[in-house]
């Protein structure tokens, strides 16, 4: 058969060939961002009592009403703002999935949409399959700061999206609020649509709040919010996630979401529609990754490699250009198979793949992995 691959430039994550390489090596999987710890057990107990009360067929499209509200409530509680959950809430399969919803519904060939590098991995495909262009913008290590200048510059009559990710993966940085600031001024009188994928929204330390778009009513009524139940309660493999925008945003969501996933799975939305009722079950996160996070650069104090604590997420950047000039892509291999630690390098997601000698690792794991990865990586 012959064919035009959509994605003739894409292969296999970096994410799934250093989990494999890890197993193969008996290495400790400091790499794929999953905790390594399970889920609340009520949890677990409110989805199997679901499935037991009969909620196994089609969920509503839109998702639970009694979720929708859950997570309305959620929001505006936090964020001071005003979302509905009958019209402006939609549950989703993962964040992932409403991401390449949120494309599919509005980029059009040659639309342009700004991505702020480095980048999750999963936007940029979105925006090729849909015929859209990318243009990046690049971070610069160690502080990985936005230039607005440089986004306002970037803006032309096609700029039809952009993206943000604060928390911010692979990097750990959060915008701030003059950065909200200052994007709401760049976006004022434009028709851009923005895309803040806040999965990591309740990962955030040093006494740090989360600048949600949905705090300024300017970018709220232009930004589709992307959020993750997996990220936040330890249960990535159940796939379980939502986005909310304004109303008119939200209608042409749910076309293509309909038609894309319809619905998710029904006993977990039954079981976090009263799970979110307890706010200390997402509140109390802050704390108990800052402790992770601290254990894990204390362990790793004596090291040669150099650090800036991340503000959010369960990801720490090392910077190991004191150790050797080695690319990151082959030293992160060379960690695993030697010194039997998984890491990710992260030029993979920068522009040209500019490497700036940083590696990616995930301290969301037990204070025993954490202290088996520290002494190996002081020892190096």
């Amino acid at each position: 058969m012959h064919f035009i691959s959509k994605l003739p430039d894409v292969g296999t994550t970096i994410f799934t060939v250093m989990s494999k390489l890890a197993h193969q090596e008996g290495a400790i999987n400091l790499a794929q961002g999953f905790p390594g710890f399970d889920s609340d057990p009520k949890l677990q107990q409110l989805v199997t009592k679901a499935m037991s009360d009969g909620y196994n067929q089609y969920a509503p499209m839109p998702g639970v009403y009694g979720l929708r509200e859950q997570i309305a409530n959620k929001i505006n509680t936090l964020y001071d703002s005003d979302y509905h959950p009958e019209s402006e809430v939609t549950v989703t399969a993962g964040a992932t999935q409403a991401i390449y919803t949120i494309v599919s519904a509005f980029i059009r060939p040659r639309d342009e949409v700004i991505v702020l590098k480095p980048a999750y991995d999963c936007y940029e495909p979105a925006v090729t399959v849909n015929g859209g262009a990318i243009v990046p913008i690049q971070l610069k290590a160690p502080l990985y700061k936005v230039n607005w200048s440089a986004v306002e510059r970037a803006i032309t009559p096609k700029t039809k999206m952009l993206f943000i990710n604060t928390p911010h993966n692979p990097t750990g940085t959060i915008l701030d609020k003059e950065d909200m600031m200052e994007l709401s001024r760049i976006l004022k009188g434009t028709d851009i649509i923005l895309l803040s994928d806040e999965v990591y929204e309740h990962i955030v330390f040093d006494g740090k709040k989360h600048e949600s778009v949905a705090r300024y009513p300017e970018l709220r009524a232009r930004s589709f919010i992307t959020a993750s139940f997996g990220k936040t309660f330890h249960n990535t493999g159940w796939k379980m996630g939502y986005t909310v925008a304004p109303k008119a945003l939200m209608e042409e969501f749910q076309k293509v979401h309909q038609f894309n996933v319809f619905s998710v799975h029904h006993p977990s939305q039954k079981a976090f529609a009263t799970y979110l009722k307890e706010p200390e079950h997402y509140l109390r996160l802050n704390d108990f990754f800052q402790q992770k996070r601290d254990l894990f650069l204390d362990l790793i104090k004596d090291s040669r490699f150099k650090v800036t604590p991340a503000a959010g997420t369960y990801f720490q950047m090392l910077d190991y250009s004191e150790i050797t000039q080695k690319e990151d892509v082959d030293f992160a291999k060379r960690l695993t198979k030697d010194h039997k630690v998984a890491s990710i390098p992260t030029s993979v997601f920068n522009l040209h793949q500019e490497d700036f000698k940083m590696l990616r690792f995930c301290f969301a794991k037990d204070d025993e992995t954490l202290k088996k990865a520290a002494t190996i990586l002081c020892n190096i």
